[in-house]
């Protein structure tokens, strides 16, 4: 099967997962190719193989538990499993599913996991890169909304009065978490994309703050 043949029956399987639960802006197919073509600039400088690359990268989120979700740790590892039945059931290489798994549920920041091969390393940093830049502005206030959160603590945005609470106030999670990602990324491309997008978002901050005076 070509990889483009791949990656068309994978997202149609992901969609038939996915449909019986509501849909999520900030992890649909657009966030799925978006993974995957970052996967495969990150991968030009790293020995993967790229059919299990694919296929992780796909399938990395099959099971999208809310993040409020008190399973909400062990999603990555339920995608893995979900995955490689499938993948088992389609004719995919056996041998080649514990890397397929593991790097499915090693990319998850929640799940705590080190990720051990070069895929599963790959996978980790294509898909922190989502969290970051314009894309992960754009997600933040998504998934902040979803939750029920605002936009920001209109008396104190920059928190220097109070404690940091991204359950409360989107754009707290710049600080209590994405600027974090740059540290933990595995890669050189990627740790490279990793910056530029983290000082984007510090741009965006400022011009935020800038503009509610």
């Amino acid at each position: 099967m070509t990889p483009s043949a791949a990656q068309s029956r994978y997202e149609a399987e992901v969609t038939r997962q996915w449909s019986a639960h509501a849909a999520d802006g900030a992890h649909d197919l657009g966030h799925l190719r978006r993974v995957w073509l970052r996967a495969k600039l990150i991968a030009m400088d790293e020995t993967c193989d790229l059919e299990v690359l694919l296929a992780a990268c796909m399938f990395h989120d099959l099971v999208n538990l809310p993040k409020s979700h008190p399973e909400r740790a062990r999603a990555s590892t339920l995608s893995a499993e979900a995955a490689c039945h499938f993948l088992r059931s389609d004719g995919f290489p056996e041998a080649k599913l514990s890397a397929v798994g593991h790097a499915i549920a090693a990319h998850s920041f929640s799940a705590g996991i080190t990720p051990a091969t070069a895929e599963a390393r790959v996978l980790q940093d294509a898909d922190r890169l989502e969290a970051l830049g314009a894309i992960g502005i754009a997600r933040m206030f998504h998934i902040s909304g979803q939750m029920g959160g605002g936009l920001f603590d209109a008396d104190d945005p920059m928190a220097l009065k109070r404690p940091l609470d991204d359950r409360a106030f989107a754009l707290d999670h710049i600080q209590t978490k994405l600027l974090k990602l740059v540290d933990t990324m595995q890669t050189a491309p990627g740790r490279a994309m990793a910056v530029e997008r983290a000082e984007w978002m510090m741009s965006f901050r400022t011009r935020l703050l800038s503009e509610i005076g």
